[in-house]
């Protein structure tokens, strides 16, 4: 079972956002995607997500081509996501927001709170649930988005750009975070960002997209070794290993 693009191209008009582009992300693997503004990443979510439907190639999701399923039915068919701007329900408190994301999925109402309380549990947010999701500190609002996404039990995660504007340490925590959701529930997470550390930090493998398409695939020190990575996405000078 894995979650993939296969060659997949997006055009927008005469504007092509990705041209032949190929990732896979399996069950427990946490995947980076970085490049610079425009590459493309966004556009990797919305078409892995059901909400952009590719022009050429296919979304595999466990060998099948899911690339007309739209985003309620990814949803269904364990495919979640986070946003770049949170969107969490902003008239709602904490609980309410993970209770109503399992009630959409088909749960009960009390099997949707019960899910909840024990996610929120998991990730240490208990004290956060009766909190107005409108009054929430950055930080918190971020890792809760996050427990609204494992609502359902998906088999993948993916990520959009989750510690933009965190400092060093809270970016640490979510890089921790991250690695118990994968090792501990097994789920398979694309993390799409512009924090090159926390990316190399969390992730065994990196797809790095400059103009919509792979410009570079591999470890960390490939990545780290990669003139055309530095060139597109992280400057000339040199990354501190």
């Amino acid at each position: 079972m894995a979650l993939a693009l296969d060659r997949v191209g997006v055009a927008f008009g005469g504007f092509q956002a990705l041209n032949d582009v190929s990732l896979t992300v399996a069950p427990g693997q946490v995947v980076g995607l970085i490049g610079p503004n425009g590459a493309g990443k966004t556009t990797c979510v919305n078409t892995l997500t059901g909400f952009q439907r590719p022009s050429t190639g296919r979304v595999l999701l466990g060998g099948r081509d899911v690339s007309r399923l739209a985003a309620p039915a990814m949803r269904r068919a364990g495919v979640a996501r986070t946003f770049q701007a949170g969107r969490l329900f902003a008239g709602l408190d904490v609980l309410d927001n993970l209770a109503c994301t399992g009630v959409g999925l088909g749960l009960r109402r009390a099997r949707a709170e019960h899910e909840a309380e024990a996610l929120m549990d998991w990730m240490g947010i208990r004290a956060l649930q009766s909190r107005g999701a409108a009054g929430l500190p950055y930080t918190d609002e971020r890792r809760v988005a996050i427990a609204r996404a494992l609502m359902g039990a998906p088999r993948f995660l993916l990520l959009d750009e989750p510690a933009a504007g965190m400092s060093d340490p809270e970016a640490a925590d979510l890089a921790a975070l991250i690695r118990r959701i994968a090792t501990e529930r097994g789920i398979g997470c694309l993390l799409i960002e512009h924090n090159v550390g926390l990316v190399l930090s969390v992730c065994a493998d990196v797809v790095v997209l400059d103009g919509g398409q792979v410009i570079e695939h591999g470890d960390r020190a490939a990545i780290l070794a990669s003139r055309a990575v530095r060139a597109a996405y992280l400057g000339t000078a040199e990354v501190a290993a």
